[in-house]
């Protein structure tokens, strides 16, 4: 039976790892033995550098960790060697750790928790597909802009439809706008036709 100074050592334990998880938003329950010490190690970097703690813990501990949280239906992920990641972002463990789950096959993704809620390996994944908060950001101001955008092409090409066809010579057409006027001298013959006929008009009173 364990003394009295380990009990309390692992209740020290159990308490500061509730402490430094109680905040956390997303955790990811990953078994990672087998992987080799370069790939582990540059896990581990690029989890550190973008905030997300990772550590391998004893699963009973985990187990009283979790009970401590207040969080249910995990415990049967505590099986063999067990690591978590967790972190203040929702997504952040789930898409690294998806990442190198894909590239190191020893690697395996248990399941983990979301906002206080027990997730199973398909949640985790579906997660990870999640965009980041920039790649979002872009979408969405992209999709504001689009319609102006969509505008501004249109409008630019109408534009350059209308240089186009104001590039066209216009004195080609010009002939054809001055026909009428090659036609006037038959329209004058008509009063000299009539002033042939004035003196038959005079002759009537004469008889």
């Amino acid at each position: 039976m364990p003394s009295a100074k380990i009990l309390a050592e692992k209740q020290e334990r159990i308490a500061k790892l509730a402490e430094e998880m109680k905040d956390a938003q997303s955790f990811v329950f990953v078994a990672s033995r087998g992987l080799t010490v370069a790939q582990d190690t540059a896990m581990r970097k690029e989890l550190r550098d973008n905030g997300v703690k990772f550590e391998v813990i004893k699963n009973t501990t985990l187990k009283r960790v979790f009970e401590t949280l207040g969080i249910d239906g995990v415990s049967d992920l505590f099986a063999g060697p067990t690591a978590v990641a967790y972190a203040d972002n929702v997504t952040t463990p789930a898409k690294i750790l998806a990442k190198y789950a894909k590239e190191y096959e020893p690697l395996e993704i248990k399941g983990g928790v979301v906002a206080g809620k027990a997730a199973s390996i398909d949640e985790i994944m579906t997660l990870a597909a999640i965009p980041d908060v920039e790649t979002l950001y872009s979408q969405v101001v992209y999709g504001l802009l689009f319609p102006f955008t969509k505008l501004a092409m249109l409008v630019k090409a109408v534009a350059e439809k209308k240089e186009a066809e104001d590039g066209t010579p216009a004195a080609a057409e010009a002939p054809a706008a001055e026909a009428p006027a090659e036609e006037a001298p038959a329209a004058e013959a008509e009063p000299v036709a009539v002033a042939a006929e004035a003196p038959a008009a005079e002759e009537a009173p004469a008889e």
